[in-house]
């Protein structure tokens, strides 16, 4: 299991902050758009990523009501991962193409209410899930321990897929998700909004480290796993 920071700012002042301390000590990190419609915060202009020079690789997590817009807006060679949500207001599997014939890999959000079933058949097509802890689109929103069942089932289900989760992550609950077995979780807020970023960090790399070595789960797949490297 990896831990990807994740950067979410209403400002570009503060993205560009944060991505600065994420150099010190990630080559890879999250990055939320949100248009203040399907989630009620607005981010810095989309288009801002595309002027950026970073070492880092990133994906971004559109959360927002028309993917197909936004991504019409972003280019940037760092960029290895887009991910939509199955709720947002767009054709799935022409978006999925499209996203993929850039050869970026196509990932999927699923909020904590929607159920498996909703989404199953359209999950054969994309490289990842990302399931949301919380309700999207705010740092330190309530964790969902319900979402634990699903997560658990698509595990399962979606064995062939990158199986993420976003929102609510702690050094106490890091231990949930080893046990499950995903491949990587996005933390945002508890490394970045109190005290020392690359600290906070080390605390998230150290307690998986004391998970790796009590042997709890040793699976995962890779990151990039069916992505442009």
């Amino acid at each position: 299991m990896k831990i990807v920071p994740a950067i979410l700012a209403e400002n570009l002042d503060d993205f560009l902050l944060r991505l600065k301390q994420a150099e010190s000590f990630t080559d890879y990190v999250q990055i939320d758009i949100m248009d203040g419609f399907f989630v009620p915060s607005k981010s810095f202009q989309a288009d801002k990523i595309n002027t950026i020079r970073t070492p880092l690789s990133f994906e971004i997590h559109l959360m927002v009501k028309h993917p197909s817009a936004f991504m019409s807006r972003i280019n940037n060679p760092r960029l290895k991962k887009v991910i939509f949500h199955f709720e947002s207001e767009v054709k799935h599997l022409d978006f999925i193409n499209r996203i993929k014939e850039n050869g970026i890999g196509a990932g999927m959000a699923i909020n904590p209410e929607t159920k498996i079933s909703e989404f199953r058949d359209i999950a054969r097509h994309v490289d990842a899930l990302l399931f949301l802890m919380v309700d999207p689109g705010q740092y330190g929103s309530p964790f969902k321990p319900e979402v634990l069942k699903k997560v658990a089932e698509a595990q399962q289900i979606f064995s062939d897929k990158i199986i993420s989760v976003d929102g609510g992550i702690s050094i106490d609950n890091l231990s949930l998700f080893f046990e499950l077995g995903v491949d990587y979780v996005c933390v945002g807020s508890r490394i970045f909004l109190e005290g020392n970023p690359e600290e906070n960090y080390k605390l998230f790399k150290k307690r998986l480290a004391e998970l790796e070595i009590k042997g709890i789960n040793s699976g995962g797949k890779k990151l990039f796993r069916n992505e442009k490297q």
